[in-house]
């Protein structure tokens, strides 16, 4: 099977690639380094033609609910036109555990993404995961007062972007299934003392506070309302053993 992969150079599209040659299919990557506009549509249709599959793990990096919801309806929305003129028979969407409990600006563009899927004529899947294991690298550089870095506190149950990347290929070489079941890590985590060890894994050696951060993300996430349902699908890798291979 020849299957396109938006998004294919981020964190979970690069091992979602690996995971779509690794089943003996051809990946595309749709991306801009690769010639390919999601937003605009520039170059997309060249790189579809002949595709039995999409994957899209495209995202942007915004804290504007209107900049996301922008992003998503035009490059899914692209990705979905221009999939079904080339004939494509099924689009594979990664979306995120919670986005519908957690009133997030990041996720309102998701749940945009999901609703435009879901009423297009394409046959579709989703697949909603939680957090990768690089979400404590990114706390890391991003919780930040000043020169200080903090540990946020939450409850997520991180899964390996490995893993998540071999499920949307194997997804994908089947046939459509709208909402598949969640995917997640085998076992709950404190984000605080994710963003700890990472740190101490790099060599930083500095006072990394914990604290309950403010804002809807992570109230929600210490709510609990990012953590998988007792239907979720599980990984196998830890953060622990994650962290250890690095």
């Amino acid at each position: 099977m020849r299957i396109a992969v938006a998004g294919g150079t981020g964190v979970v599209g690069r091992r979602t690639v690996e995971a779509v040659r690794a089943g003996g299919h051809d990946p595309v990557v749709l991306s801009r380094s690769h010639g390919v506009d999601l937003v605009t549509g520039r170059g997309l249709a060249g790189a579809l033609d002949g595709a039995d599959a999409v994957i899209d793990v495209a995202s942007i990096e915004t804290l504007k609910a209107s900049t996301a919801i922008e992003f998503f309806t035009a490059a899914t929305g692209n990705l979905l036109a221009t999939a079904a003129d080339a004939g494509v028979g099924h689009i594979v969407v990664l979306s995120i555990v919670g986005i519908d409990r957690i009133p997030y600006d990041y996720y309102a563009g998701k749940i945009a993404q999901e609703k435009l899927v879901q009423a297009s004529a394409m046959p579709w899947t989703i697949l909603r995961a939680t957090q990768f294991h690089e979400f404590a690298e990114q706390m890391f550089a991003r919780a930040k007062v000043g020169p200080l870095h903090v540990a946020p506190r939450a409850r997520t149950q991180p899964v390996a972007a490995d893993e998540v990347g071999r499920r949307l290929a194997e997804l994908a070489a089947g046939g459509a299934q709208g909402r598949v079941r969640d995917l997640a890590g085998p076992r709950e985590e404190q984000l605080a003392d994710m963003v700890r060890a990472f740190a101490r894994r790099t060599g930083y050696r500095g006072w990394i506070p914990a604290l309950n951060v403010p804002g809807p993300q992570m109230s929600g996430m210490r709510a609990g309302k990012a953590l998988p349902g007792a239907d979720a699908d599980l990984g196998r890798q830890t953060f622990a053993e994650w962290l250890a291979a690095r």
